[in-house]
């Protein structure tokens, strides 16, 4: 069994970095390539993924996979080799069943799309966008239906990104939280509202830039493994264990834009840095899902980032970076400036209370598209309805409303359920750690994460993907994944802030 397992590993390390290799092209494409790379980009990045591809579907390693789950018997559940069997053969199942052309030209697609998706949203110019978008939609729809029978074609989509989880089942969670989180933003829109209009004046984007550095540093991030660029709209991505790298995007008039999004980044950063060296370059070195890399990010950037312990320390030094805009604005009003709860247009500057409507409207519409209720040439009135729906709001423009995402044009259907997922896994975490460290405010006003840090790696980070998420939560808290404790926290919250 050994000499299999090892085979094994060989193989599926050469995979690894195939797939690190086109996050290389990837990232690149984002941060530094000129606009008329994209083609080639997309014949290059599509040519490394057709390679992998073909390599990880191929006889040799299904035979290998049928051999070791009879060996495998034998082991401890819970061990690397076994998860490493286990998951590496859900993979083999999934990807086997996806014909390589359509992955191909799917990989191809979404790389000439993001160039066009920027350029969309530049000039405020859907139209421009929409082939692109109806292409995607298109093909997401081919590689679903490639996993019949199904309850819902969005489950496959969806699966992806949360192994398990069903569109009935966010569904029911929506449905669950939607209405206490209305009932929370009805109590808040009758108290007296938060002035914040000193945080929409110039601030210097160099000085912003430095912040953010020097906070994810104080996080934990290592900057010997990690780097950070700008872009267009932020994201995080891995060519292994030791570089992971982060972007931002900053705002000369929104201050907490760029810093929010650079501790949401570094959350995710932190997790993939994390992962148990002995993982590495298999499929085990991921998150266990993308509602547990968002449980991450989300903790790092709210319920840490926007907390008043947190700026009982960071605030003397941000404000003596912007004494001018600043001068006169005390922690308190600070605190409750950055967490004021208002309907936005933009899904990132969103507050706690209001974020995850924008991500049940972004479900809404993704299953619209892929049942084929709603075509794409009417997906920018849909979103505008919805957002009069969800909000009370509509956006001016589609800059605003249904370009600002750069999920679609990556075809990145069936994630953005994640988010909101992960907000609720975060709250539980949140709950338990604060049960195991009894001091962790303390530590948190004096600028200290260590043990913090020290805790998620033990209990989520070094995990990598070997627990499914279901899993992973409750050999944490004992419970599955519950509504309860984030409605617990925004309502303590906002009840302190608004009284």
């Amino acid at each position: 069994m050994i000499e299999k397992l090892n085979e094994l590993k060989k193989i599926l390390s050469k995979i690894a970095d195939l797939r690190y290799a086109a996050n290389v092209l990837d990232w690149d494409q984002q941060v530094y390539m000129p606009d008329d790379g994209d083609e080639e980009r997309g014949e290059q990045i599509a040519t490394i993924l057709e390679i992998s591809h073909n390599l990880f579907v191929s006889d040799e390693v299904g035979k290998l996979l049928m051999d070791l789950q009879s060996e495998s018997i034998d082991l401890d559940p819970n061990s690397n080799e076994a998860r490493l069997v286990k998951v590496t053969q859900r993979n083999f199942n999934k990807e086997t069943k996806i014909p390589v052309n359509l992955l191909v030209e799917l990989s191809q697609t979404t790389t000439m799309a993001h160039n066009a998706w920027v350029k969309a949203k530049t000039n405020n110019d859907f139209n421009s966008f929409q082939p692109y978008l109806e292409k995607i939609i298109e093909l997401t729809k081919q590689k679903a239906e490639c996993f019949k029978p199904f309850e819902n074609i969005y489950d496959p989509l969806l699966d992806d990104y949360e192994p398990g989880m069903l569109t009935s089942d966010v569904k029911t969670i929506f449905s669950e939280i939607r209405p206490q989180q209305v009932e929370l933003i009805k109590s808040i829109s009758k108290s007296k509202q938060i002035d914040d209009s000193f945080l929409k004046r110039k601030y210097d984007p160099s000085k912003q830039w430095q912040f953010g550095i020097d906070v994810a540093r104080a996080l934990g991030l290592d900057w010997k493994r990690s780097r950070l660029d700008t872009t267009e709209h932020p994201f995080t991505t891995t060519f292994g264990q030791k570089d992971v790298r982060i972007t931002t995007n900053i705002s000369e008039t929104i201050p907490t834009s760029a810093f929010f999004s650079t501790v949401h980044e570094t959350g995710h950063a932190l997790y993939e840095l994390g992962f148990s060296p002995a993982l590495r370059r298999t499929p085990l070195s991921n998150a266990a899902s993308m509602a547990f890399h968002e449980s991450q990010s989300r903790m790092w950037e709210n319920l840490i980032g926007r907390s008043r312990q947190f700026w009982l320390y960071f605030y003397p030094k941000f404000k003596s970076l912007f004494p001018e805009q600043l001068s006169n604005i005390d922690l308190e009003s600070f605190y409750k400036a950055i967490n004021k709860v208002e309907p936005s247009f933009i899904r990132t500057e969103a507050d706690e209370a209001t974020y995850n409507l924008h991500i049940m409207l972004r479900f809404e519409l993704e299953v619209d598209l892929i049942e084929g209720r709603l075509k794409v040439e009417h997906l920018p009135d849909a979103w505008n309805e919805y957002m009069k729906d969800y909000m009370g709001i509509i956006p001016p423009n589609d800059t605003l409303g249904v370009l600002q995402d750069v999920h679609w044009s990556a075809g990145l259907i069936g994630y953005f359920p994640t988010y909101a997922v992960g907000n609720l896994i975060s709250a539980q975490l949140w709950e338990k750690m604060h049960e195991d460290m009894a001091d962790l405010d303390d530590k948190i006003c004096n600028g200290d994460f260590v043990e913090l840090l020290s805790w998620l790696h033990s209990n989520i980070h070094q995990h990598g993907a070997k627990f499914e998420p279901q899993e992973l939560i409750q050999n944490i808290t004992g419970n599955r994944i519950e509504a309860q404790p984030y409605i617990r926290y925004l309502q303590t919250k906002y009840k302190d802030i608004y009284q």
